[in-house]
This record gives C-alpha cells, structure tokens and sequence, in this order.
C-alpha cells in the first residue's frame, strides 16, 4: 500500500502541476511571467518531493526484492531513471539557469518516468488477493 500511495502522491503532483495549475493560472488571466514564476517555483518543490518519494520506492522495492531487483526489476530501472531525472533538473537548474528547454525535459522524463511505474505491478505482491490473518 505504501508504495500505491507514495507513487500516487509524485506522479499525480507532477501532472497536475503540468496540466492542472499552469492552464489554470492562464484562464485566470495572469501575466505570462508571473505565470511562468509561479510554475516554476511549483516544479522545484514537486521534482524535491518527487525524488524523496522514489527513494522511499526504491526502498520499498528493495525490502521486498531485493538489492539487485534495482538493476534487473523495470520497476528499479525506471525508479533509478526517474531519480536521474530529479538530479539532471536540479543540475542544469543550479548550473544552467538559462536552459529552460533541459528543464522542461528533464520534467518530462521525470513524469513519464513515473506513468510507466504507474502501470507496473506493485513489489511483492503477485496479483492474487492476500488471505486476512487472524
């Protein structure tokens, strides 16, 4: 269950913010800078966020996989694909302000990241119903 939530809470942020806030802001007819700003700062809190909750779910996988399940499980390689994403924005945040479009792509590699994840199979449980213990 930690892991559905944990997954829930990242992946939905990030869209939300990319599809839910940014075209809100412009229907209410905001400046386009402004607009810009406020996303922006909005994404760095949602990328933060978004690689803590991958380290929670690369931990999770590892409790219930094991060490190499990172490097041969798709779901640990896409895990470590979206916490390269996290790092590859907040370097070229940090260390090349001026390249938006690295930015956006690296946002974008995060969020699509996270879809594929989406549609994985939760660690440790093998699609059959668990029998309530007494």
């Amino acid at each position: 269950m930690l892991w559905q939530l944990t997954q829930m809470l990242w992946v939905g942020g990030l869209w939300l913010i990319h599809f839910g806030l940014q075209p809100a802001l412009v229907k209410i007819g905001l400046a386009p800078l402004l607009i810009d700003e406020v996303a922006s700062a909005f994404e760095v809190l949602v990328v933060g966020f978004s690689a803590a909750c991958v380290i929670f779910q690369a931990l999770v996988l590892l409790q219930a996989e094991g060490l190499a399940s990172l490097w041969r499980d798709f779901r640990g390689q896409v895990l470590l694909m979206a916490l390269y994403a996290c790092a590859m924005y907040v370097a070229v945040r940090v260390g090349w302000p001026d390249a938006q479009r690295w930015q956006v792509f690296s946002y974008l590699v995060l969020g699509f990241s996270g879809l594929v994840l989406v549609m994985q199979p939760v660690p440790g449980w093998s699609g059959r119903v668990r029998e309530a213990h007494p």
